[in-house]
């Protein structure tokens, strides 16, 4: 495989960031998510880390180096977080189950997969244009679906931020697949909060990215996000990959996985810290202690659902 690849999250103007977002890539297969937690539930950072961390363990223990199915690793996977996350709940006795948004993407073969819930977004573009996309686990895109509300109208709807499908609630998911999606040379995939496409929109996104690295077009796109949202901005998290053919020229900054061992993976997703963000935002301050003790209790909910 050859691609080039660049993630970034940011806290906007809010008191910590509830997102994480990870990569992960082994000789034959590559792995992309973004997990959004969600702020009116309790510990949401830490749902979304558990949910970042269980899908990213569970890829590395079955990508060796290929997935024997992704479109059933991806199910499995996403299946294994809510559970975990519910676990994380039970086990605590905490009020309220945390909860997140995702989307996840496989490459393996010049084919992606990818899955969702809520409305963390995937883009696949080709040829300057938006070839397919995530449809949100919204209300106001049901509203939209019925013929209720125009698309212009959603930006500004006082439940736009309505979710009825995600990790970690009391009802399953209902978890969306797409179907394999061969791609092109120089197609871009791209995985985002709703701190970034709700901000920009669509054809401001595909601007962004269309035309340019993703290692420039990404923190330019972040800057006009935020710039956009002001005062109001929600944590913003962007990976955008571009998918390049072993037969052409090779662009700057590429990565290429043909000399890596069958058993390596080269992994990069965000540290827990949203505790200590939290934290400083209320002005309390979390010892070591309480902080390492938040990450072991995260590990061994991890853990369990780390099997086949």
């Amino acid at each position: 495989m050859r691609f080039t690849i660049y993630q970034e999250s940011r806290i906007g103007q809010r008191r910590s960031n509830q997102d994480r977002i990870a990569y992960c890539y082994s000789r034959d297969a590559l792995l992309m998510l973004v997990a959004d937690g969600m702020g009116g539930h309790q510990h949401g950072e830490i749902a979304a880390q558990l949910a970042a961390q269980v899908i990213t363990r569970s890829f590395q223990r079955d990508a060796q180096p290929a997935l024997r199915e992704p479109a059933l690793f991806l199910s499995r996977a996403l299946t294994n977080a809510h559970h975990a996350i519910l676990d994380y709940s039970f086990d605590r006795k905490l009020p309220e189950s945390p909860r997140t948004t995702i989307v996840a993407c496989v490459v393996q073969e010049g084919v992606a997969w990818w899955a969702h819930a809520g409305d963390s977004r995937l883009y696949l573009l080709r040829h300057g244009h938006i070839h397919a996309q995530t449809r949100d686990h919204s209300r106001v895109q049901l509203m939209i679906d019925q013929g209720l509300l125009e698309a212009r109208e959603a930006v500004n709807h006082p439940g736009r931020n309505r979710i009825y499908s995600c990790l970690g609630g009391m009802q399953p998911p209902q978890i969306e697949f797409s179907r394999g999606t061969r791609l092109c040379n120089g197609d871009v995939i791209a995985l985002c909060s709703d701190g970034v496409w709700s901000p920009v929109g669509d054809a401001s996104l595909v601007l962004g990215l269309a035309g340019k690295s993703v290692m420039q077009g990404v923190p330019l796109l972040l800057d006009r996000a935020e710039a956009n949202a002001g005062a109001t901005a929600d944590n913003l998290s962007l990976i955008a990959m571009s998918w390049q053919d072993e037969s052409a020229p090779p662009a700057v900054d590429s990565i290429s996985t043909r000399t890596m061992a069958l058993d390596e993976h080269t992994t990069r997703i965000d540290l827990f810290r949203g505790e200590r963000q939290a934290a400083a935002g209320a002005g309390v301050e979390l010892s070591d202690e309480e902080i390492e003790r938040a990450i072991a209790e995260i590990n061994a909910a991890i853990n369990k659902f780390d099997k086949p």
